[in-house]
Parts: C-alpha cells; structure tokens; sequence
C-alpha cells in the first residue's frame, strides 16, 4: 500500500503520467508500421504487457496477495477492466470515421467533462479551456473533418470507459495493484476479437511492445492512480492532458511534422489550462 502522496507530489505524478502516455501515440504508430498487427491485437498486447510488468514489480516489491485482493473486491476491477476495454476500442474504432484529430478531440475533452458531471464538480473556465486548447491543438488547417455519427459516439464510449476507470480508481490504497487487475481484465476482454484478427506479432516489434506496455502504460496508469489520492478526478484528468502535448512535440522531434500558429496556440491554451488547474485544483 502507498502512502496519499502530498499535493506536490500528485501534481507531478498525474504530469509525469501525461508525458509517459504521450509517447504511446508514437510507439503504436510504429508498432502499425512494424508489427503486423491490427489495433485491437495492439491494444490486447500493450494490456498484457503492462499487466506482465506490474505483476513483475509485485513479485519483487510489494508482494500483494493479487488473488485475495480480487476477490475482496471483484465488481470494481471487472468494471475498472470494462472501462480500459471501452477506452481502447472505441478510440481505435472511432479513428477510421471521424478521423484522429476528432476522435481524439472528443475522447480526450469528454472525458474531464463526464467526470465533473459524475462528481457534481463545476464546470470551470479551465477546464473549458483545456477542451478549446485541445481542439485547436488538434485541429490542422485545411484537413477535412468528418462528422460520422458512429464515430462521435464511439469517440464518447471511449470518454465514458476512461471517467469510469478514473472515477472507479479514486483514492484507492493500492493502485499498483488496482493497474495489475484492471489491465489483466481488459487484456482478456479483448483476447477474442484480437485473435480473430491474429494475434502474433513479427519478433522485431517485442521490443517495442515491451516499451509499450513499460511506459505509457503500467508506469503512466499507476502514476495517475497514485495521483488520485490527492487529486479530485476532474484535475488529474486535465492535468494528463500533457498527453496530446507531448505526443505533438514528439511529432515534431520524430516525424519532421510542422507545427502550425492554430497548434502553437491550442499548445498554449492547453498548458494555460493545466496551469490552472495545478495552482487551483
């Protein structure tokens, strides 16, 4: 069990979280490229991993009873499985109808917005703020945008999978532990359908899966569920919106992409947004 982290600490924790799972979008980006996989079987892996992680830190760290801790508490790691499952999916399904910058805009800012509705919280002008930094952010000038109904509703299932993993996850004394089973769940939700779409990866990409599952997915989930003891769910989760951030500034870096005066400014917002919220959670 890890002690409540002071408010110092969480802020920094739910920042380092951002920035580890702003490097996923890459490292699947490269894993389409390279691992013969689909995004269902991507997910499934980076799922396994992440759970193959944490079950090693168990091993050598904490030694929590995994088995006994599951069964105090069945319901809230199912449905914690239920919501990563619902993230993963309806992102990726969303993608081929609306397109990234959509899916991601709707799935991202929806989810700080169902949260603060789940906890009654106020809708404030920073987290507005972080939703129109987002938009802009993702938005590039003269790219078409589609508005398939199926596609924004799978964007907001993605939304709803990521509030109620959020919200499930809240204060709870074993987040190590609560990422393990949560990951494990969803990992086998998604072994039916990633095996109808092949499951085995080509031997080059292991590496990358490893690092997928590593960062920005057991460090990154444990260090925002740690975060969660301090933090009011609605601040963490626009504090991790570093996410879509660090994934741009990488773009950059990696891809030689071209950030425009429209992404320079939703940057800008963005982190105006983040700095709100961390100075008056």
């Amino acid at each position: 069990m890890l002690h409540r982290p002071t408010k110092t600490r969480a802020l920094a924790y739910v920042a380092l979280a951002g920035l580890a799972w702003g490097t996923g979008g890459p490292t699947g980006a490269l894993l389409f490229q390279s691992s013969g996989l689909t995004s269902t079987a991507i997910s499934f892996w980076r799922l396994a991993t992440g759970a193959a992680w944490l079950l090693l830190a168990n091993r050598l760290f904490t030694r929590t009873p995994i088995r006994a801790t599951f069964m105090a508490a069945p319901r809230q790691y199912i449905f914690t499985g239920l919501g990563l499952t619902a993230c993963q999916l309806g992102y990726f399904a969303a993608i081929p109808r609306v397109g990234v910058a959509v899916a991601t805009v709707v799935s991202l800012g929806a989810g700080p917005l169902f949260i603060a509705a789940a906890t009654r919280e106020r809708i404030t002008p920073a987290l507005l703020l972080a939703v129109l930094g987002l938009t802009l952010l993702m938005t590039a000038p003269g790219a078409a945008i589609t508005t398939s109904l199926p596609g924004i509703l799978l964007s907001l299932l993605s939304a709803a999978g990521y509030a109620t993993t959020t919200l499930l996850n809240r204060n709870h004394p074993a987040p190590t532990t609560t990422a393990l089973l949560g990951f494990t769940t969803a990992a086998l939700a998604l072994l039916p359908l990633a095996l109808l779409e092949g499951l085995i990866p080509h031997a080059a990409s292991w590496p990358t899966l490893a690092y997928f599952g590593l960062i920005p997915t057991a460090l990154a989930y444990t260090l925002f569920y740690t975060s969660l003891r301090t933090l009011t769910p609605s601040t963490a989760a626009v504090l991790a919106l570093l996410e879509p951030l660090t994934a741009t500034a990488l773009a950059v870096v990696l891809f030689h992409e071209h950030p425009t005066p429209l992404t320079l400014t939703g940057a800008a917002l963005l982190l105006t947004a983040v700095a709100l919220k961390a100075l008056r959670p």
